[in-house]
């Protein structure tokens, strides 16, 4: 299989839901990191959420809910790996807006290729 690494980054300038990351297609994603950071002097909590399906529905996984993030402080939201499959999104949503920023750090696999 082939290896990429990724990182998707985004500014929470709102306190709307905000997709970070989507899993492309024919794409298996390890993700290593969710870090966010608090730049206001203020704190806030953030919300991670996986949307993928369950038994063909659309369903929503939460991973971190309404997480505490202190003030001028980065925080790491895995303690370990998070495998995302084809098409699922992480979503992010901050408990204020213009403080949080969030850096995602993941692999993803893609099918290996069979010459003949």
């Amino acid at each position: 299989m082939a290896n990429s690494f990724i990182s998707k980054k985004v500014d929470l300038t709102s306190t709307n839901q905000t997709t970070l990351y989507t899993v492309p297609t024919a794409t298996t994603s390890i993700i290593k990191s969710i870090l966010v950071s608090d730049d206001s002097g203020s704190g806030s909590t953030i919300t991670v959420e996986v949307v993928g399906t369950l038994d063909g529905d659309v369903a929503v996984f939460n991973v971190a809910h309404q997480k505490v993030i202190a003030a001028n402080t980065p925080t790491e939201i895995l303690t370990n790996p998070l495998v995302v499959e084809t098409s699922e999104i992480v979503k992010v949503t901050a408990g204020h807006a213009n403080r949080l920023h969030v850096v995602l750090s993941a692999m993803e696999v893609l099918p290996r290729t069979v010459t003949t």
